[in-house]
């Protein structure tokens, strides 16, 4: 009996300690950073052809090799500390990982979200330190189309300390995000706040109000999905009425319920992609606004006729104060923004252009910010 026993408690002991073995060893996650940063990728997929995962980390897609039981996996060089984006494509068809809950959801894609942290942490990590607020705002817009209900949104990012009593208003950054994405892409892909909280700590720019509207004039573009830019109607209908809510309905309500400092010298726009051309147009055709102006990717034509979207400019009549036009070298719109930069000059502008490695992305847009931001405002 005493033997009997003994072995019931041994079994029992047994099958504790492999279930507890079993619960210390961490679920497998579909993307996974190693010792070197490089990221292992792993998609379980029994039955798949073919699969690779696109990620702003490569340039190209990075096919993935079956393991046994259907598992899929690939490791993608060391990459430097940064934030990407991933989606699993199986078969031609794109996939979010299952096994990743950091997603960042825009109006017609979807994708996941990993951290390579970097040792101090990189400027989009968060750390303790001072931390400003952002708050999102939605209004009954009369400019824009096509929206539900006629609502639309901007978000608002507020300086750790601010004072709506200050005797002295807080300049205004007008970011626009790129075509897909919402109000929220600066702030949830971008880290945008986190990034300008961790360059008012270390003294490198102003304390700024930044706003962050809903880029949309037409909200049809976004309907009419990837190919909208292929009808230039739409696209030039868009950017119209998105000039126009920014100027006759966002800056004023910012400037009414926000300690703002008034006048074209406390005021930039700048952008990515679809962003960046908005960007461009509000600075570059309502100068009486805008005296720093910035561009990321900007969104244009491969053969743009610049008199023509950027009617009017005329550099003896108008000074900016700075007028910044970045771009990537890998990406494919890098021809149209050098392009631009020759036309600021031939139009006597003083353009700043900027060209970094790497493509369409925003590992490319969060340097781009911080190397802008201390530009601004600086008399």
């Amino acid at each position: 009996m005493k033997r009997l026993l003994f072995f019931a408690a041994s079994s029992s002991l047994t099958a504790v300690f492999a279930l507890s073995q079993m619960l210390a060893q961490p679920a497998p996650l579909g993307a996974v950073v190693n010792a070197d940063h490089s990221i292992t990728f792993s998609l379980q997929f029994p039955g798949a052809k073919q699969v690779s995962v696109a990620t702003d980390a490569l340039l190209q897609p990075l096919r993935m090799t079956q393991q046994a039981g259907g598992l899929w996996t690939a490791t993608t060089p060391p990459l430097k500390p940064e934030r990407y984006g991933y989606t699993f494509v199986v078969d031609g068809l794109r996939m979010l990982d299952p096994l990743n809950r950091d997603v960042h959801p825009n109006f017609l894609d979807l994708y996941s979200d990993i951290l390579v942290p970097g040792d101090p942490p990189a400027p989009w990590e968060l750390i303790d330190i001072p931390h400003g607020y952002v708050t999102r705002h939605i209004f009954t817009t009369k400019i824009a189309l096509h929206y539900p209900g006629n609502q639309t949104a901007y978000v608002v990012y507020t300086p750790p300390g601010y004072d709506p009593k200050r005797e002295v208003g807080y300049p205004v950054l007008y970011l626009m995000h790129g075509f897909t994405d919402t109000e929220e892409g600066w702030t949830r892909a971008g880290k945008a706040d986190l990034m300008l909280d961790r360059m008012i700590a270390e003294g490198k720019i102003l304390p700024m109000i930044v706003v962050m509207p809903r880029g949309y004039g037409d909200f049809d573009i976004v309907s009419h999905g990837h190919n909208a830019f292929g009808d230039p109607d739409i696209g030039r209908r868009n950017i119209q009425l998105f000039t126009q809510t920014v100027i006759d309905e966002i800056i004023p309500a910012v400037e009414r319920d926000y300690n703002v400092a008034k006048g074209r010298d406390n005021r930039a726009v700048a952008g990515l992609s679809m962003g960046g051309q908005e960007s461009l147009t509000l600075g570059l055709t309502h100068p009486e606004l805008f005296a720093w102006v910035g561009a990321m990717s900007a969104g244009l034509p491969r053969k743009a006729d610049f008199n023509a979207l950027f009617p009017g400019v005329n550099a003896s009549q108008t000074h900016f104060s700075l007028l910044w036009i970045a771009c990537g070298t890998d990406d494919s719109l890098i021809t149209p923004n050098r392009a631009l930069v020759a036309w600021a000059r031939q139009k006597g502008l003083s353009p700043v252009p900027i060209e970094t490695p790497g493509g369409h992305a925003f590992p490319v847009w969060r340097d781009n910010l911080l190397a802008l931001a201390p530009l601004l405002f600086r008399k």
